[in-house]
């Protein structure tokens, strides 16, 4: 379900931004140092530490909105 959102924020935000993917169950020991509880969990990181964090499936607004506060 947020798989396309990201994809489409990844696009438009283009060269502001990166966009990384991992699988959880591929990765456990990653998803443990992040304490990463809730499928889907979006996290935002600035000079290498998590800024912020989406658990769970949201609509594309709020993701945006998000991406916008934190690049602001």
């Amino acid at each position: 379900m947020v798989a396309p959102i990201v994809e489409e924020l990844s696009k438009e935000y283009q060269g502001k931004l990166k966009v990384l993917k991992l699988n959880t169950d591929e990765n456990p020991d990653v998803a443990g140092k992040y304490r990463i509880m809730g499928i889907p969990t979006l996290m935002f990181f600035k000079n290498g530490q998590t800024v912020d964090q989406i658990v769970g499936a949201v609509p594309k607004d709020p993701a945006q909105t998000k991406v916008d506060s934190l690049l602001a």
